[in-house]
């Protein structure tokens, strides 16, 4: 355990990091969830709103640190690859 005031105040803005972090991670990760849910149930309208959101919070997850610049735009590629599929097959 920390015994310095130095070390005491590092703890417990670790402990408010990791907590800011770990709410950012579970954001993006729920927007991915219902997105691929949208485009499992094949409902391109719920999908396309979905999207948006997703990407919006890809992006900010690359803003805060959470995501690499490529990693995220890997996610946003391939998700509008599949959603570009299901809307051209449905129409």
């Amino acid at each position: 355990m920390a015994n310095h005031v130095s070390a005491l105040k590092r703890a417990r803005q670790t402990e408010t990091r990791t907590a800011v972090n770990r709410a950012n991670r579970s954001r993006v990760r729920s927007s991915l969830r219902a997105l691929r849910e949208a485009l499992a149930k094949g409902d391109v309208k719920a999908a396309q709103v979905q999207y948006r959101e997703t990407v919006s919070a890809l992006d900010k997850s690359v803003q805060k640190g959470i995501l690499h610049d490529n990693t995220a735009s890997r996610y946003k590629s391939r998700l509008n690859a599949r959603l570009k599929a299901m809307a051209t097959a449905k129409a």
